[in-house]
């Protein structure tokens, strides 16, 4: 085909630089062809060589930072410690720090979108256009004529706002806005829960360093007993079912001396994990002093009710939660209304055969979803349930806090009582050790006598000490079921020592026995 202007064009033309750019796509296409072909379960599978060194990584980074344990560990620094290093504690810290940076990003969405652009287009060929008559229908008598070049960059730079996508993100802020606060709470709740467990803990290590030397000195006393009644027994030097009772007394006796031992061998560990101390390190606790407060026995139920409901992490976190479906139901009305979007950009192209190469462009566009009008009943049926399913949640919650309160002030007045009971219990029993252990010395008691009432002594020891134990754990579980934490701020940048004499401070608040004044109406 010839044109006026003297230039031929040919379909068969064969272009070097179009041949090369085929040649270049037809590579990258079997390149990308090949390698989804090569994806495979065992080319992802972990490697030894790549879960040990992510191992070596997490270990490094729990205990980087980790204050070493320079003497005997209280109390209150076992809850610092716990505060500040604890694995899940960390992760509960990093889950709301999370919340909050969605939440400060969406905030973003709610602000017009500058949009930029640029774009490159290449073709083999003109762009050759003709025409036709619009009366006539006939071709038109103008040569067919190039409208575009063969190589065009466009750029663009633009704002763009949506009426309906600014509705949507307002709504969707403030769920986020929710969601960081029911991480907080969920904070709150890990807190009390790691309290909890720290305390029990700690007063089973306690036990452990005081009762395991005992143990150990009168399983050996036993040993040595039960080998010389062995050996009366192949004597014959008595009758044979005497040697036999005694050491059927005296393997009851290793059974229960081994079981108490069993019981408290792995609460050092236990603690250690809990307070991110190494694990093969020993080390020593100082004993508090043994009391268990019942002041908070003496409150009015209707008045720890009241503190329960207002500061219950549970409780908070389901109120958000309906907030949250609220917000919802909100935003699904939104999707009934047209979309309105203005739109504003300045426009730049290298095409030669354009006129203008730089050009501004406005426009104002509505859209709707006709499809919408159908699914709309259902779409407000299903978020009125996500509203009535949070509130009935709520408050179902509502009423598991209350079950909740009267179970754990229960709980406490029984283990108040129980420890009263085996305090009186071990200080007879070790009072009665050491007097048949007087009588032994002068021959008046056998050391059957001695070693089982040792043996009982020490049983009534621990059974001292695990009522403690459970005293502390229902105190914790009270205060956590009244959502009154450790008030303690700063605690990822407060230095241990300063964390300590805060936690102890909250713990002495906590003994006190007095409900905060601003929660409670008179």
């Amino acid at each position: 085909m010839e044109f006026a202007s003297g230039k031929r064009f040919s379909a068969s033309a064969i272009h070097l630089p179009s041949l090369f750019k085929t040649a270049a796509s037809a590579a990258i296409s079997v390149l990308v062809l090949s390698g989804c072909s090569t994806l495979d379960l065992e080319s992802s599978r972990l490697t030894t060589d790549e879960v040990r060194t992510t191992v070596a990584q997490d270990k490094a980074t729990l205990s980087e930072g980790v204050e070493p344990l320079t003497g005997p560990l209280s109390l209150d620094e076992a809850i610092a410690r716990a505060i500040k290093y604890n694995a899940d504690r960390r992760y509960r810290a990093m889950e709301e720090a999370v919340a909050q940076g969605t939440f400060e990003v969406g905030k973003y969405d709610m602000l017009p979108k500058l949009i930029t652009s640029a774009g490159y287009r290449n073709r083999n060929n003109d762009l050759i256009t003709e025409s036709e008559d619009s009366v006539t229908g006939e071709p038109s008598l103008a040569n067919p004529y190039i409208s575009s070049s063969r190589e065009v960059v466009t750029s663009q730079i633009g704002i763009s706002w949506s009426l309906l996508d600014f509705g949507q993100s307002y709504y969707a802020a403030r769920q986020n806005a929710d969601r960081v606060l029911i991480a907080g709470e969920r904070r709150r709740k890990a807190l009390h829960t790691l309290i909890l467990d720290v305390r029990a803990t700690y007063w089973r290590v306690v036990a452990a360093q005081k009762l395991v030397p005992v143990l150990k000195a009168t399983i050996a006393e036993s040993e040595k007993a039960l080998s010389d009644a062995r050996q009366a027994e192949d004597d014959r030097i008595r009758s044979p079912l005497e040697p036999l009772r005694y050491q059927r007394q005296l393997l009851e006796n290793l059974r229960l001396l081994e079981t108490i031992e069993q019981e408290l061998s792995t609460a050092s560990t236990e603690l250690a994990a809990l307070t991110s101390l190494p694990l093969t390190v020993p080390y020593t606790v100082v004993e508090p002093t043994a009391t268990v407060n019942t002041l908070w026995l003496q409150q009015p139920t209707d008045k720890l009710e009241e503190v329960a409901l207002l500061r219950n992490p549970d409780l908070r976190e389901g109120i958000y939660n309906a907030r949250i479906a609220q917000e919802e139901t909100h935003r699904t009305l939104l999707k009934l209304f047209p979309g309105l979007s203005f739109n504003y950009g300045y426009n730049h192209s290298d095409d030669k055969y354009l006129i203008h190469e730089n050009w501004n462009e406005a426009s104002v566009q509505i859209a709707y979803n006709l499809m919408g009008l159908v699914s709309a009943p259902q779409q407000l049926k299903l978020a009125d349930a996500g509203v009535a399913l949070a509130d009935q949640r709520r408050m179902a919650i509502q009423m598991a806090v209350l079950s909740q309160l009267h179970i754990a002030r229960l709980q406490y007045a029984n283990t108040a009582r129980q420890y009263e009971r085996s305090d009186a219990i071990a200080q007879v029993d070790s009072r009665l050790a050491q007097h048949v252990a007087n009588q032994e010395s002068v021959q008046k008691q056998s050391a059957l006598d001695r070693i089982s009432q040792q043996s009982t002594a020490v049983l009534s020891q621990l059974r001292r000490y695990q009522a403690l134990s459970n005293a502390q754990a229902a105190a914790s579980r009270l205060q956590a079921t009244l959502g009154m934490e450790p008030v303690v701020d700063g605690t990822s940048d407060m230095p241990l020592s300063q964390l300590t004499a805060a936690v102890g401070q909250s713990l002495q608040v906590w003994d006190q026995g007095k409900l905060p004044a601003e929660d409670v109406r008179e």
